[in-house]
């Protein structure tokens, strides 16, 4: 029986059918529609507003525990959804319920009549509305795409802007050099505000920089006004107030201490004044799927070989998979087993670079095809793979990879990563029976 839709899926199909899905950069809508509103991005909650290549949604996720660990309530708003729309948009820490969804979302289809407008910025729209009409300490806001024209770059006055590590994605629309990407990403620093800086390049750092000076903005960047690490499996931040001796993040990878170094430092440099306990509390309380997401239960477990690791994560850039594969070589020296991947990619990624990062790493890669019209084919996903120097085969699904797993030769039960897509996260999630909540 197909699922019953939804009055949010009803207006969601509507517009889609009725504006352009494709990405359009521009403000001029978000303007118009706001406008229409009343302007609800001027009565938010005090926000911090995230942009970055790598690592914006985990930088959230770290800022959303710790400063509910202390007591307040937090909106946020991120993106993609991984299963559900609703996951997009928390209202004072919770998912929004699908009939404040669909009455946000008509609200807007009304305020917006029959002008072009895009989906996202219709759902940006509504997520101002949600957030301006809810009481909450704080709004945590995280760019689309890019930042300059990103529908989320309307906030004047934020408390603190944050920019996450920059590297090459998305380069039909932002740019083809670190560089041009930098520029885009810099554009939501506003003037006087203070600005967060996660681990960067020398390139995308020096515009940045220059950014800031342009328009007076206080930088704070990792390395040069704080500092993070791993010391003796725990973790150590400092900054001009103090030092931090905290536990290691929830968050598996070795990334995710910079991730957790950068929600802290943008929460201080906001001057939100917690409390030690607060990010003690919030590093090992932080939840944020499929990243380096171990699945322990569902339904997928059960169809790899008995006593089998299942790992789940979106990363699908290169520096995205840099940091899964250090992740597990990691997780290889404390406990040695074979890895085998299950890759999805879209075409618009640059595939080559990405697995490039697991040569000598994984011994056998099957190839699936992801459910998006924009869908690399498995033969093209598991050749990469081949000239990359690892050995792939195809499926036609992650439950058919899964059952190529179990007819491997292998010495031991293997390590196995489903990655390559936040697109294929979504559909493992849903296969799995283990949706956000």
């Amino acid at each position: 029986m197909p699922p019953v839709m939804t009055e949010v899926d009803a207006i969601l199909a509507r517009l889609l059918a009725l504006h352009p899905k494709r990405i359009d950069l521009s403000l001029d809508r978000m303007w118009r529609i706001l406008d229409a509103l009343a302007h609800p991005e001027r009565r938010l909650p005090p926000v911090i507003h995230v942009a970055g290549t790598n690592g914006k949604g985990s930088t959230v996720a770290f800022m959303r525990a710790m400063l509910e660990a202390s007591g307040q309530r937090v909106h946020a708003y991120t993106s993609p959804n991984l299963v559900r729309i609703n996951e997009r948009f928390r209202v004072a820490g919770r998912l929004v319920a699908d009939d404040a969804l669909a009455d946000a979302l008509a609200r807007c289809e009304r305020a917006n009549g029959d002008e072009p407008i895009t989906v996202f910025e219709i759902e940006t729209a509504a997520a101002f509305l949600l957030f301006a009409e809810h009481d909450a300490d704080v709004t945590l806001l995280e760019v689309g795409l890019g930042g300059r024209l990103d529908a989320t770059n309307v906030v004047e006055r934020p408390l603190a802007s944050v920019i996450t590590p920059i590297s090459i994605d998305h380069i039909e629309f932002l740019g083809d050099t670190l560089e041009k990407i930098a520029s885009e990403k810099a554009a939501i620093m506003k003037p006087g505000v203070p600005a967060v800086i996660g681990r960067q390049a020398e390139g995308p750092m020096s515009v940045i920089a220059r950014y800031a000076d342009e328009l007076d903005v206080p930088l704070h960047a990792l390395g040069q006004e704080w500092m993070v690490g791993e010391e003796r499996g725990r973790m150590a931040y400092q900054d001009a107030d103090g030092l931090l001796d905290l536990p290691a993040p929830k968050l598996f990878g070795r990334h995710q201490f910079d991730n957790a170094g950068t929600a802290i430092a943008a929460l201080r440099t906001a001057r939100l004044d917690l409390p030690a306990r607060a990010f003690e509390q919030g590093i090992v309380q932080a939840d944020w799927p499929a990243r380096m997401q171990r699945l322990t239960a569902g339904n997928l477990l059960p169809l790899a070989p008995a006593g089998s690791e299942l790992w789940l994560d979106g990363s699908h850039n290169a520096d995205g998979g840099r940091s899964a594969a250090a992740a597990l070589a990691d997780l290889e020296e404390r406990v040695p087993r074979p890895l085998i991947m299950i890759v999805g990619m879209l075409s618009t990624k640059d595939s080559a670079a990405f697995l490039s990062n697991f040569s000598g790493l994984a011994r056998q890669l099957v190839a699936v095809p992801i459910r998006q019209d924009k869908s690399l084919s498995a033969e093209a996903v598991a050749q990469t793979a081949r000239s990359a120097g690892i050995p792939a085969d195809v499926a036609d699904s992650v439950e058919a990879a899964l059952a190529k797993i179990g007819l491997l030769n292998l010495p031991d039960p293997p390590r196995i990563l489903i990655a390559g897509s936040l697109y294929l996260a979504g559909e493992v999630l849903a296969a799995n029976g283990t949706p956000p909540v």
